[in-house]
This record gives structure tokens, sequence and C-alpha cells, in this order.
């Protein structure tokens, strides 16, 4: 089964080479950006499966290229199973990420850092699984409620 076509957004080059890495290793299809207009310029020209997004980046925040994108019409929200509606993007940050942008943006997940890089490569899998018009079934296991992490403050406390 082909993986995903995902855009990897992130400026930090040792976590950015190791999402990669791991992506790449189970036949994922990368493109990589290091700020918000390298992101908007891939969005321009390919279509994608995943986005996944850091939130703070050197030029603008991932929030802005959320927000452009979907002006453009070059992010439209998941139409399958479970996931309808939400966006195809997994938000990282470092920082707390505020309720209302989650309800503004409706991502597929957030992940807080540091985070397992189990999440991301499930969430990955899951966008493979999508585009080639497999069912997705939610996990049994602990990771099955990624997509409805706790506040940031509740994981840590």
């Amino acid at each position: 089964m082909p993986g995903a076509r995902i855009l990897l957004v992130e400026d930090d080059e040792v976590l950015r080479e190791l999402i990669l890495r791991n992506l790449e290793a189970r036949e994922h299809d990368v493109r990589v950006a290091e700020d918000a207009r390298s992101a908007l310029a891939h969005l321009r020209t390919t279509p994608f499966d995943l986005i996944i997004l850091d939130i703070c980046l050197p030029d603008e925040t991932g929030w802005e290229v959320l927000r452009t994108a979907q002006k453009e019409g070059r992010l439209l929200p998941l139409q399958m199973n479970e996931h309808a509606g939400q966006l195809p993007v997994v938000v990282l940050s470092a920082v707390r990420v505020s309720p209302r942008r989650l309800q503004e943006f409706h991502p597929l997940a957030y992940l807080p850092k540091p985070f397992p890089m189990d999440a991301i490569l499930r969430l990955a899998a899951e966008a493979a699984h999508r585009r080639n018009g497999v069912a997705v079934y939610e996990q049994e296991d602990s990771e099955s409620t990624l997509n409805t992490l706790p506040y940031e403050e509740d994981l840590y406390a």
C-alpha cells in the first residue's frame, strides 16, 4: 500500500530530520518546509494527505499558514469516517495551544512537544489508509485517544 503524501513543517532541524527519517522509513512521500513561506509554496503546488505543522515558525505562525491555505482553498476538511470535518493537520507546539485556536481550525490532532513518535506514525498510517480508501479503525490501546488529548497542563501535572 502506498504511503501518505505528507508536508512536514518544522523549523527545528534535529526534530525535522528525526520525523522525516521515521516517515520515510515507512514509505511515506514527505516534503519539508522550514518556514511558513515555503509551507505555503508546497501547499500551492501539491495536494497532501497530511500536514504536520509546527505552530512557532520563524516568519509567521502555523495558524497563519492554515488561515491562508483555507482562504486559498488549498486545505479542505476530511470527509471520511470519524474524522469528518477535521483538517488533515497535526499541530505540533512547544507552547500551550488555546482551545479557541483548536476550535477555529479543527485539526486532526494536537501534539504538545515532546510527543511520542508513535503518535505521528499512527496518524501518518491513518492518512495513507484514507488515501487508499481503506477504512480506518480505532486502535484498542491508549493511543486511540490521541485525537482528543487533554490540555497540556493536564499532561505535565
